[in-house]
């Protein structure tokens, strides 16, 4: 079980690859994390920025001038911001309950607002509803990407959790 919001360490994950691909500035960095979310997380400038000048100061990244750009920082990755990038994609695997956590806690926390009796949040018009409907699309979303992002039909499955989990040398956790 998670106990706060994303994966601990993924914006700075995130950066490093986006400084692999070429050297970038801030803001430019926040948009493409915004893009790979599908528009739908953009992590604050408070903390893209610290994570740049922290990568700044352990020498993982360097501020480069450009003359097309003289006002803009620009970050590049260093050779031991390489090297950290490929030590962080080997222990990147461990965050996978993580973000199945954050994934699955959200929409639990979402499908509370619209059926526990605690909750009496009131729709809005022309906004998003805690309902059955914006459940269904919410799941709906996620069924649409999975078949864009694996190019293929999204097929239930009929196991249990428990058998779910043992099928593939889990350990299982409630």
């Amino acid at each position: 079980m998670r106990k706060s919001g994303p994966p601990k360490g993924l914006i700075a994950y995130l950066v490093l690859e986006l400084l692999a691909e070429k050297p970038r500035y801030g803001y430019e960095i926040l948009k493409e994390i915004c893009e790979i979310s599908g528009g739908h997380w953009e992590p604050s400038y408070g903390s893209v920025y610290p994570i740049l000048y922290k990568f700044e100061d352990k020498g993982w990244a360097e501020r480069i001038e450009r003359e097309d750009e003289p006002d803009r920082k620009y970050f590049e990755l260093t050779a031991e911001g390489r090297a950290e990038l490929e030590e962080r994609r080997e222990t990147g695997a461990e965050k996978a309950r993580d973000f199945a956590d954050v994934i699955l806690g959200f929409f639990h926390v979402y499908a509370a607002f619209s059926t526990d009796d605690r909750f009496d949040i009131p729709p809005m018009e022309g906004e998003w509803h805690f309902d059955e409907a914006f459940s269904r699309w919410v799941v709906e979303q996620v069924v649409r990407h999975y078949e864009h992002y694996f190019d293929t039909e999204f097929e239930r499955l009929e196991a249990t959790p428990e058998e779910f989990y043992e099928r593939h040398g889990v350990e299982y956790e409630e």
